[in-house]
């Protein structure tokens, strides 16, 4: 099997931009409009990433998991759906303070969990993440400041810098501030509480949807000032739902699945990848690296994520 890349699914938001398009040479609708998010890798039924090219061209994730899923991803996956989403988020103002329902909870809200990490692409020198509670915020004082409009108060923010990265398990109060690009991986949910949105209206004209009484029941008041998270060695990540890497190879050097009965998915940070049939990636790509798949050669100096999946 070759390496499969998918057709960008484009997501409009208010508080988007045009990166994808000036940094990264895409090319998005000529309607002037704010695009925040770009569904690379996406089998969710409103917004299916389909194949660009090869034998499997036009056919969507979905297809690809249902009716070929031991040839391109292996053995043992028995999960009903590709239980994965990987985007990229062009945050050019603050995203709604926010939250996802813990797994425990989330069916009887009407949701699903959803657990993601984000890696910092860049980040503007005075660009800021919201994650946790701050010292001594309880239930109690964040849904009073809630009613007074000062919710944002009592958010944790860090200061992040390019190349930094967080785990934002369900139940985290978080927020993407102005000024950053992010590479996310998450659970394949797009269930999203907002408790706060600054006060502006959506592309319509019109206040977006809060869901204040939905997002008490998932805040984690226990999570406080968490801060970014630590790599161990090229390990970024490793949580029941994905397990994330971090590799800085050189020219001519091979990326290979780790295990090669198993697909793997790549996302190019900095550099090429180059196919075993000649055709080039560069950064900002995301890649489906096949089981089997004999890998994709260094062109130069690259830095990329290598995603896997546990046999959940």
């Amino acid at each position: 099997m070759a390496v499969i890349t998918f057709n960008p699914v484009y997501q409009e938001r208010v508080w988007g931009g045009r990166q994808l398009e000036t940094k990264y040479g895409r090319r998005l609708p000529n309607n002037g409009k704010p695009y925040g998010e770009s569904w690379e890798i996406s089998a969710r039924e409103e917004a299916p990433s389909l194949v660009r090219s090869g034998p499997h061209e036009g056919m969507s994730l979905n297809e690809l998991w249902h009716d070929h899923r031991e040839e391109i991803f292996g053995s043992g996956y028995t999960m009903e759906r590709f239980p994965l989403l990987l985007k990229i988020l062009d945050a050019q103002d603050d995203l709604s303070i926010q939250v996802h329902p813990p797994e425990e909870i989330a069916a009887e809200m009407g949701g699903e969990p959803k657990t993601e990490m984000w890696y910092i692409a860049h980040a503007d020198p005075d660009a800021s993440i919201y994650v946790g509670v701050r010292k001594g915020t309880t239930a109690e004082s964040f849904e009073q400041a809630i009613r007074d409009g000062s919710s944002e108060d009592m958010v944790h923010r860090i200061t992040p810098k390019t190349g930094d990265f967080i785990q934002i398990p369900s139940g985290r109060l978080h927020a993407i501030g102005a000024g950053i690009l992010i590479y996310e991986i998450q659970q394949n949910s797009d269930t999203t509480y907002r408790v706060y949105d600054w006060g502006r209206v959506g592309l319509d004209g019109k206040p977006r949807d809060l869901h204040v009484e939905e997002s008490m029941r998932c805040i984690d008041f226990d999570d406080v000032e968490p801060s970014m998270t630590e790599a161990q060695g090229s390990l970024l990540v490793d949580c029941p739902y994905y397990r994330v890497e971090r590799h800085r190879i050189g020219i001519g050097d091979v990326v290979k699945n780790p295990d090669p009965s198993k697909f793997s998915l790549v996302t190019i940070v900095e550099g090429e990848l180059s196919g075993t049939d000649g055709t080039r990636y560069d950064t900002g790509r995301f890649l489906l690296l096949s089981a089997g798949d004999e890998g994709l050669k260094a062109v130069g100096n690259c830095l990329y994520l290598q995603t896997t999946l546990p046999l959940i």
